[in-house]
């Protein structure tokens, strides 16, 4: 059956709510399915390394500090985020299942938006830890303590509940009565809230407030963080401790660029341009999986 036509269930007269979505995933690309092999082996090396880093920060009693329960925090995001993305996209694709029931589909949306928007947000009070440490080091542990940086944690995950809650609870409302085709590789809001044929105008307004709320303030936060870094590095009389403190900022701004920068730039490049659906793909898909690879690398 064609996908257009996959029979939907009508709710009333004038509202659709499909049984599936159709997940299309990359067109007219020979080998695809090497790129997924691919992916297979980067979700392997991002468990393995994740955990690895997660069982280590748990077993080292001295690493049992506000500084690495931001890390393990990350750590434990990474590998919840790769783990709701990659093995249903292996499914998907791989074994030729691009068929999604619509509360699956939902489902699956929310975790993967959740996870990577608590990425974001640790990645922010990384910076507040190491603004601190650098910044007002004489009162670092006074500050950032156990109990203050739980406290910014538990805020981070409620904070990411509710913006994504909000993001997809919304879709709930649309009457999908058009195609039933998502043009990604997985269940993703853009892509799924477009295929509406009612009124979208209040899941557009959400989605640019998310996009604020879950990537740009964080990183003009970071940035922000990072300028008072450097002021109060340049009153730093000695150059030797100017090269301590960029060291312990260096890895941190490694996870802010690989982060961020492919992620910010594909967004941007998507509203402002006619990307061809397999470019946003392929840019979206490293954008979600390789931070996640990368970062126990560069924290062990």
């Amino acid at each position: 059956m064609d996908p257009e036509e996959k029979a939907a269930i009508i709710v009333n007269a004038t509202f659709v709510r499909p049984a599936q979505f159709y997940l299309s995933g990359f067109s007219n690309i020979p080998h695809v399915k090497y790129y997924y092999v691919v992916l297979c082996f980067v979700y392997a090396v991002t468990v393995v390394g994740n955990g690895f880093l997660i069982a280590v920060i748990y077993l080292v009693k001295t690493l049992h500090t506000p500084k690495y329960m931001i890390v393990i925090n990350l750590a434990l995001t990474d590998l919840c985020e790769s783990t709701a993305l990659i093995p249903k996209l292996l499914d998907t694709f791989l074994f030729d299942r691009r068929y999604i029931v619509y509360e699956t589909c939902l489902s699956y949306m929310f975790f993967v938006m959740f996870f990577g928007s608590l990425q974001s947000w640790t990645l922010l009070i990384m910076a507040y830890d190491r603004f601190v440490a650098i910044c007002f080091p004489l009162r670092y542990h006074a500050i950032v303590s156990k109990s203050a940086i739980a406290a910014i944690l538990m805020f981070a995950w409620g904070f990411a509940v509710t913006i994504i809650a909000l993001l997809v609870g919304l879709l709930d409302r649309l009457s999908f009565c058009r195609s039933v085709v998502i043009k990604s590789f997985f269940c993703d809001h853009g892509p799924t809230f477009v295929l509406a044929c009612n009124d979208t105008s209040v899941n557009t307004i959400m989605a640019y407030i998310g996009f604020i709320m879950i990537l740009c303030i964080p990183l003009i936060l970071i940035a922000i963080t990072y300028l008072c870094i450097a002021i109060a590095l340049i009153r730093i009389a000695s150059g030797q401790e100017r090269v301590k403190a960029l060291k312990t900022c260096s890895s941190h701004l490694i996870l802010v660029a690989i982060f961020f920068l492919p992620i910010v730039s594909n967004n941007i490049a998507t509203v402002a341009t006619s990307m061809h659906p397999n470019v946003r793909i392929i840019n979206s898909s490293l954008t979600h999986i390789i931070p996640a690879l990368l970062n126990p690398i560069i924290y062990s």
